[in-house]
């Protein structure tokens, strides 16, 4: 008996001696690597693995190495809520990058508000977001539409055309380009608020040279939108009238329209590939070493990897990943020098201050800055969340209330 437990003790000691050497940080991941929203997805999971590469390189956190658990959304809806669940009650993750669309964000951020996890949504949106546990790294309509709205008046003409998906990002920003119109004395002669699943957009086109404008606000998600920029430019209606949006080259549509219909097309966002920094330049060469060059880099790669990173730098500072010392340290102030420039956490807001740059397709399937807003603020979400003052508050405002 006294060998049995001295073998027991034995295998206890070295299970717990184990478990020291091998202690780690764990953070989810939930994006959409299949169905028709995955050519943002895929680059969203590359930037988060990279990332961690990168921070482990380092030294990890507090020492520790990190690891991802990751899921497949699949682009629908219901996985985004099940993976969160699944996430918080079973994997023991510090923290969460996760989601694309508004919708998919605002299904889960209340399952890691209740769970007092900081999550990260990285991507573009229609801004107002309010959440003690939510940080946002894309950029806001208040960041994007305010100035591109503004350039296109001045550019093209104070005629305007919606045409967005219809739900949040689409309908909300629909709301801001009325907004900015007024602001610029523009006015919107027209819009149209489209589900994914259209591919034939004759209607629409139709409506549009009905309608006259000088411009077009265009903002489609997933490739079945992305059909709308070719059959617009087959209709012959970019010969005389502007296209602009705040989401053209998210997910790469410029390399698969046709030069045809791409080029001219101006796009207001957070990061393109060619904007020259250091960082951007280290940014870049580390990303084409593992991934390779066939594919440019999108902007919500980029707030993926300034996610990871700004996570780290507030675990380090905190000294602890525990996701309570974490947030307080996310919200004591903290800038990195990323791919698109510097950006800073707003601390009570929960966004970024970061560069917005203007640009142009070219014939060769890329941009061309025009442009470029250096530090913007996300306005909106200063003004609407001070969760220093209101930790309690967890709401997501848009320009009607």
């Amino acid at each position: 008996m006294k060998k049995l437990l001295y073998v027991l003790g034995l295998t206890t000691a070295v299970s717990v001696s184990a478990t020291i050497a091998f202690a780690e940080t764990k953070v989810g991941a939930i994006f959409d690597l299949t169905g028709g929203l995955n050519i943002y997805g895929i680059q969203q999971n590359n930037a988060l693995q990279l990332a961690i590469e990168s921070i482990n390189a380092a030294g990890g956190v507090n020492g520790e190495p990190v690891t991802i658990v990751g899921y497949d959304a699949q682009s629908e809806l219901a996985k985004y809520t099940q993976f969160a669940q699944t996430a918080v009650l079973r994997d023991g993750i510090s923290a969460m990058f996760a989601g694309l669309t508004s919708s998919s964000r605002e299904a889960i951020r209340p399952i890691f508000r209740k769970a007092n996890i900081p999550y990260f949504y990285s991507s573009l949106y229609e801004g107002g977001a309010c959440d003690k546990q939510t940080f946002v790294t894309g950029s806001s309509a208040s960041q994007q539409l305010s100035v591109l709205i503004k350039w296109a008046v001045e550019n093209y003409g104070k005629k305007i055309y919606i045409m967005a998906p219809d739900y949040n990002f689409g309908t909300i920003s629909g709301h801001w380009i009325h907004e900015y119109a007024k602001q610029n004395g523009a006015e919107v002669v027209g819009e149209d608020y489209l589900a994914l699943s259209v591919t034939d957009y004759a209607p629409t086109l139709q409506k549009i040279q009905a309608a006259k404008p000088d411009v077009v606000v265009a903002l489609p998600v997933g490739s079945n939108q992305t059909g709308f920029l070719e059959q617009f430019a087959a209709a012959g209606l970019k010969d005389t009238i502007g296209v602009v949006s705040t989401n053209y080259g998210s997910g790469n549509q410029q390399v698969v329209v046709s030069p045809q219909a791409g080029e001219g097309l101006v796009s207001a966002m957070g990061y393109f590939p060619s904007v020259e920094s250091k960082a951007n330049a280290e940014f870049k060469a580390a990303w084409e070493a593992k991934y390779g060059t066939d594919t440019p880099i999108i902007a919500g790669a980029v707030d993926v990897w300034n996610a990871a990173h700004l996570w780290a730098a507030a675990a380090n500072k905190a000294g602890t990943s525990s996701p309570v010392d974490v947030i307080k340290a996310l919200e004591g102030g903290l800038t990195f020098e990323a791919p698109n420039g510097t950006v800073a956490l707003e601390a009570g807001s929960h966004h970024l201050r970061q560069d917005i740059y203007i640009a142009r397709g070219n014939d060769k399937h890329g941009f061309d800055i025009v442009q470029t807003f250096a530090s913007s603020a996300p306005a909106y979400e200063n003004q609407k969340c001070n969760l220093i003052e209101n930790p309690g508050l967890a709401e997501h405002f848009t320009p009607e209330n």
